[in-house]
């Protein structure tokens, strides 16, 4: 089962969330939606997806997220700006269909 490693951002790029999910859907919905408001990107309102990877498992995930965590600030924008210039919200279109974005909320994806 695939899994993925990602990042989310704040509007002006200054504050970055690390994250490991098998369900990136739902999950950048859940930070979106500020769904649990006691966590770090509701906080500081990392809501703006702006890098993830593909890996074949959840074990590799984990892994590769310890790796991202460890890394310093400045390698962490290089490998978002490689793959996204402009840092643009990647999940911009994700949720734009209301049946979407209900399948989402109701953990039906």
């Amino acid at each position: 089962m695939p899994a993925y490693v990602y990042f989310m951002a704040n509007k002006t790029n200054n504050v970055l969330y690390v994250g490991v999910t098998s369900n990136l859907l739902r999950r950048v919905w859940e930070h979106k939606s500020q769904a649990n408001r006691d966590c770090f990107t509701a906080k500081y309102k990392c809501t703006k997806l702006v890098f993830f990877e593909e890996t074949s498992c959840i074990k590799s995930a984990i892994m590769r997220e310890k790796q991202l965590k460890d890394w310093m600030r400045s390698w962490k924008n290089a490998l978002i700006s490689e793959h996204n210039p402009t840092w643009l919200d990647l999940s911009l279109t994700w949720y734009d269909s209301l049946e979407i974005a209900d399948q989402v909320r109701n953990d039906g994806l």
